[in-house]
């Protein structure tokens, strides 16, 4: 039993490794095709829209991020 165990203990921890070195995702500031509104947002808000700046480290699109 002990054999199959130290396998699975080894895959869960490298899993779990991968996990503490994700970063959240950048936000973007996208422009309205119709009035030049502009939005913060992680993903595309959809065809009526283009990306005009980022990315931002925060959801109101003020800190710039490092990442590029």
């Amino acid at each position: 039993m002990n054999y199959l165990l130290r396998p699975l203990a080894a895959a869960l921890l490298v899993l779990c490794a991968g996990q503490l070195a994700a970063e959240p995702a950048p936000w973007y500031q996208w422009r309205s095709k119709m009035d030049g509104r502009l939005a913060c947002s992680q993903t595309a808000l959809g065809p009526g829209w283009d990306k005009a700046s980022g990315p931002y480290q925060d959801s109101h699109c003020q800190y710039r991020s490092k990442r590029q």
